[in-house]
């Protein structure tokens, strides 16, 4: 670490302090040139992968888009603000989890559709229209006949 003061390079580390939440270190430094003292703060940098659309053009994640998404698919349904924010901090770790530098889009639409089938059937059907372009009513029959499928349920046997 460069002296801000000076600009030597050696520098020594005199405290090493963590704070509350455990995400920063504080470290009290001590030029050995010009002997005076400054402090500086390391921070992990997340980075979010570069989106890209389906026309090729790239974007920085965005959040807000996310919870765009969400928020039109479940207009007037009974779904906690919690969930909402579970979900969406769910694909975001998900996003985070896969170390890409590039995500398709398509592929961010696909954990928005997990997580709102988890969430309200209802929702998953308005943005599924939307994200894979019903064109008829057949679109809406199959998707509703996917999601209503009963779940199967296997008896223990001894």
């Amino acid at each position: 670490m460069k002296c801000p003061f000076c600009k030597h390079p050696d520098t020594q580390v005199i405290d090493t302090r963590e704070n509350e939440e455990g995400d920063s270190i504080r470290r009290r430094r001590r030029c050995l040139a010009c002997d005076k003292r400054f402090t500086t703060y390391e921070t992990v940098e997340m980075r979010m992968p570069q989106v890209v659309k389906q026309n090729g053009m790239r974007s920085e994640f965005d959040e807000e888009k996310l919870r765009t998404s969400f928020t039109r698919a479940l207009h007037k349904r009974p779904v906690p603000t919690e969930l909402v924010d579970a979900a969406i901090e769910h694909v975001t770790q998900k996003l985070f989890a896969l170390g890409e530098r590039e995500i398709a889009s398509r592929q961010i639409g696909e954990l928005v559709m997990k997580e709102l089938l988890k969430l309200d059937k209802v929702a998953y059907i308005r943005f599924a229209s939307v994200y894979k372009s019903f064109q008829d009513v057949g679109d809406f029959s199959d998707a509703i006949d996917a999601v209503s499928k009963p779940v199967v349920k296997r008896r223990k046997t001894d």
